[in-house]
């Protein structure tokens, strides 16, 4: 959800102490008469000198210099002088009571596409214009111009991006047991068993942050009901008690109802201890399910290095499922009509802007057309290739997507039904009817 995600992206942040080299800003050739501004990627942006320019998101930090970073080049190369707010998580008040009193961001990156949905429907966002559109075409795949779209009009630019669909796991302890990272649920359950009988028990699950079990359900639920499915059940035309939300409840009761698979005190434990009590000094699980954000809290908060005590694999095949990713972003959109805010759309959509914060370290790009050999470290480069390569096969968290009533509450709607899911995964009937009628209960999006 938002909250989860701004969190999310904050601490993978944290693993820009990975990076090896900082991103050059780059020099920039202004055309005799001060026409526009090539860059070496090609991008065309026009003289700002003069004008100003307010940027708006939740990010903070390491993020914030990230993004800072991008913003100077831009500055560098138009002239235009760039303001950078952090609205803090709730950015959809604070953009909200902006726009009401008339002072919005010239840019804002909404974190969700149900803002983007709600502000572009009442009006707040303006359109990207031809340049942008075509930026867009060039360096990103259908479903990401897609994600930007409302009733067929497109308004952003998926800027930052997250893989939700990595399953991290303590190398020493797939060591010890024989255990191969798998590449199928059955194969993920055979070693989480092999693992717990070699003395350890295996997977660590943050379920007091009822949001990590809503993408452990939407990882379950694309690899057995297949993307169509998928889009159906996020836009609540099929019910939550149709048979495939059954099938994919059923499969995680096959692990979280398993005796001596899942860590003690998982209702208890919070998304960075259920990380931490994998990779500290004095271990109590061997896996963690989250996403690639799961390498920023390695860095900051264990001894553990990412790429030799700790790695990755993707989340497993279910039933044969061919490779998909669920994933979240950020995505930028122009709340002022002004060639500025359109110039700074169009250099976001450009590999150059993109590759300035992937030199940092912290950030993945869902722009197909970024080097590779710009992310710091291997296990950076494992994580963008298969988000980027996911292509079509790409879906956005469902409960981001969702109405917040339903699928980003604490203590309500998706988020306690499924804790209490875990608590007792026998109850897949009645966890599913009392999905549906949460779901019932609130307007979703058409």
């Amino acid at each position: 959800m938002r909250h989860t995600m701004t969190f999310a992206t904050r601490l993978t942040a944290a693993a820009a102490g990975l990076a090896l080299a900082l991103a050059g800003c780059g020099g920039s050739s202004t055309s005799p008469g001060g026409g526009a501004t090539t860059t070496p990627a090609g991008v065309s942006l026009p003289d700002l000198t003069g004008q100003k320019l307010e940027v708006a998101a939740v990010w903070t930090g390491a993020e914030q210099a990230g993004i800072a970073a991008v913003l100077d080049a831009f500055s560098a190369k138009t002239h235009a002088t760039v303001k950078y707010t952090a609205t803090g998580d709730d950015i959809a008040t604070v953009l909200g009571t902006r726009i009401k009193g008339g002072q919005p961001p010239d840019v804002a990156f909404l974190p969700q596409p149900g803002l983007l949905n709600e502000l572009a429907s009442d009006g707040s966002l303006k359109p990207v214009d031809a340049d942008v559109a075509a930026a867009v075409d060039a360096n990103y795949a259908p479903i990401w111009k897609t994600l930007g779209t409302v009733k067929g009009t497109l308004y952003g630019v998926w800027f930052k991006a997250a893989n939700k669909s990595t399953v991290w796991y303590r190398t020493a302890a797939f060591d010890q047991a024989g255990v191969q990272p798998p590449a199928s649920w059955d194969d993920l359950l055979k070693g989480a068993q092999t693992i717990a009988d070699s003395g350890t028990t295996p997977v660590s699950v943050g379920g007091a942050d009822g949001w990590t079990l809503t993408d452990w359900f939407e990882n379950v639920y694309l690899r057995s009901a297949g993307p169509a499915k998928y889009d159906q059940l996020a836009k609540h035309q099929i019910p939550w008690t149709d048979a495939s939300v059954k099938t994919a409840l059923g499969v995680l009761a096959q692990l979280w109802g398993k005796k001596g698979l899942v860590v003690p005190g998982a209702l208890q434990t919070d998304f960075p201890t259920s990380v931490t009590q994998v990779f500290s000094a004095s271990p109590k699980g061997a896996i963690v399910f989250e996403g690639d954000f799961v390498a920023g809290v390695i860095a900051s908060e264990t001894k553990a290095k990412v790429g030799t005590d700790a790695n990755f694999f993707d989340f497993p095949s279910v039933n044969g499922s061919p490779a998909s990713v669920v994933g979240g972003g950020d995505v930028a959109t122009a709340l002022k009509s002004s060639p500025g805010a359109q110039a700074l759309l169009r250099f976001l959509a450009s590999p150059e802007a993109a590759t300035i914060w992937a030199k940092r370290g912290g950030y993945t790009s869902v722009n197909k057309n970024v080097d590779l050999a710009a992310y710091p470290d291997d296990t950076s480069r494992k994580i963008a290739k298969a988000l980027v390569g996911s292509g079509d096969a790409f879906r956005f968290d469902m409960s981001d997507l969702a109405p917040a009533g339903f699928g980003g509450t604490p203590g309500g709607g998706e988020w306690k039904i499924l804790q209490d899911f875990l608590a007792n995964p026998t109850n897949v009937d009645g966890t599913a009817t009392k999905l549906e009628a949460a779901a019932s209960a609130v307007k979703f999006p058409t």
